[in-house]
């Protein structure tokens, strides 16, 4: 990114989402955020809270606290005059829009204080045609970001979004945390006694919050298919309150005979090191994942993948080089591909993650998409 040219003060950007939870859209906001400080142009987050705030205060952004995740077209309009009156106060310069909801307030109030509007395709939202209206908001802004080419194409298919504004980012991905050579065997062992993993069993992880759509049933099925008393499967992820859910798949577990290997996992402060853990690492999506970033963390790790064939895992699985693509909802397929995984030898695996690791450094770095994201901002701000 070129040098800025001279200001009277440094340029700010206000990026608006739902919460500070987890997952991915959250997490490349902090990411962005520690980006924009750290060029030295101030940021601000605005959301309804949560514990990854605190990341924000750590490396010097600000956050502040709005009802963002309400959907209520009242809150909507009220969070409009609230992000307008920020905007104007903190003479916010780009106002950039990570979710539906929030970006719905955040158009408004750009539009009538003036600030440049970018936003962010992290999903394809769905299909169904009496959403458009709803979903379109995310194609309005003066650059649309797509975080794979399989988000590009649907922004352009389906809202019409043209060349000119529509850039494709993908998400990156830490190189010096998912690291495999800073994991000591402690961490590992720390992990598989948490999780009561037995000696000598073989992991098959499925990271992901315990949402339908994950696949966690499919994860499951294909298990059973295994029939392999070697291993034990992980389901790593909070149910945020589907607990009806859960209970199914505990109950499923129950009458596939899985019950004793299978651990439901609510969340782990140290992915790098739940990563090593397992033999297999397994995203059974049955909705296209935007990006899919667990695989791609994964092959960071040097570890074996097994991903659904559709949505971003296209762009960051390599099939028979990285991992294994396998049918979305099949777990006959699934079971079969990760026997595959489980059946290599140590040299057979050393090779394979020794491929992930390059193609993620090659391609999906951190350094990356916060140099690309900013250069968005610059170029908005400093046409040529």
């Amino acid at each position: 990114m070129a040098e800025a040219p001279a200001l009277t003060r440094p340029p700010t950007v206000l990026q608006v989402l739902p919460a500070l939870e987890q997952g991915g859209v959250e997490r490349g906001t902090i990411e962005i955020s520690a980006a924009l400080v750290a060029a030295g142009w101030r940021s601000l987050v605005a959301s309804s809270g949560g514990p990854l705030a605190r990341e924000l205060a750590r490396h010097g952004a600000e956050h502040v606290e709005l009802p963002l995740a309400s959907k209520n077209p009242l809150v909507i309009h009220r969070n409009r005059q609230r992000l307008a009156e920020l905007i104007a106060v903190r003479q916010i310069d780009i106002v950039h829009a990570r979710s539906r909801a929030p970006a719905w307030s955040a158009l408004a109030a750009a539009r009538s204080t003036g600030a440049h509007f970018v936003t962010t395709f992290h999903s394809p939202y769905g299909e169904a045609a009496w959403k458009h209206w709803y979903n379109a908001v995310m194609a309005k802004g003066e650059r649309v970001i797509a975080i794979s080419n399989f988000l590009a194409e649907h922004a352009r298919r389906r809202f019409g979004v043209d060349e000119r504004r529509l850039v494709t980012i993908h998400r990156g991905i830490d190189l010096a945390l998912f690291d495999p050579a800073r994991v000591n065997g402690q961490r590992i062992a720390d992990l598989a006694r948490a999780w009561r993993i037995d000696d000598g069993a073989r992991v098959v992880l499925l990271p992901g919050r315990l949402t339908r759509w994950k696949g966690q049933t499919v994860m499951l099925r294909a298990l059973a298919a295994l029939a392999r008393p070697d291993v034990q499967g992980v389901l790593l992820g909070s149910a945020q309150g589907r607990d009806k859910y859960r209970r199914e798949l505990e109950e499923l577990a129950l009458r596939l005979g899985l019950a004793e290997r299978l651990r439901i996992v609510e969340q782990s402060r140290d992915m790098p090191a739940a990563y090593m853990l397992a033999d297999v690492v397994v995203s059974a999506s049955t909705e296209p994942e935007g990006f899919g970033r667990v695989a791609a963390e994964a092959q960071a790790m040097g570890r074996p993948v097994v991903a659904t064939d559709h949505g971003g895992a296209r762009e960051t699985v390599l099939p028979g080089e990285t991992g294994w693509l396998v049918p979305p909802g099949d777990a006959e397929a699934l079971a079969g591909a990760v026997a595959a995984a489980l059946d290599l030898t140590e040299a057979q695996r050393q090779v394979l993650g020794g491929q992930a690791r390059r193609h993620i450094l090659e391609k999906f770095s951190l350094d990356a998409m916060r140099q690309r994201t900013l250069q968005v901002y610059y170029d908005l701000l400093f046409p040529a």
